[in-house]
């Protein structure tokens, strides 16, 4: 039975958000990949375009998640759902840093406006 301790979760920062991986291949998991993302006030994340769904549930805080333009305000203990192929942009425009829990599956990959794919390293 994989145990992930919260201390063996594997930071990675980008775009000014942190984010630590705990289910991932490298852990034990085949198909899902789940990890904690930190959102410090004032970050505005670009844009980007997701090929796999992914859940994304607010721990703590507040934030503004514009999805395929429409932009909703979302505080603790709301989950959004992002469908495979959506445009994704975060934004928290607090004076505090907001948590989040994101699962997908294996393999996920965002394309940032500008052309740019990304495989981020925490769902692989």
């Amino acid at each position: 039975m994989p145990v992930v301790r919260s201390s063996e979760g594997v930071t990675h920062e980008i775009h000014g958000a942190r984010f630590v991986s705990y289910a991932s291949p490298r852990t034990g998991s085949r198909e899902l990949c789940a990890w904690r993302g930190e959102i410090p006030a004032g970050t505005k994340a670009p844009a980007h375009t997701v090929d796999r769904e992914e859940v994304f549930h607010l721990l703590t805080g507040e934030l503004l998640i514009t999805l395929d333009g429409r932009t909703e305000h979302i505080t603790a203990g709301d989950t959004v759902i992002i469908g495979s192929g959506a445009t994704l942009a975060v934004e928290n425009p607090t004076d505090r840093t907001a948590t989040s829990w994101v699962t997908t599956s294996v393999g996920l990959t965002a394309e940032l406006a500008d052309g740019t794919r990304l495989t981020p390293p925490w769902a692989n």
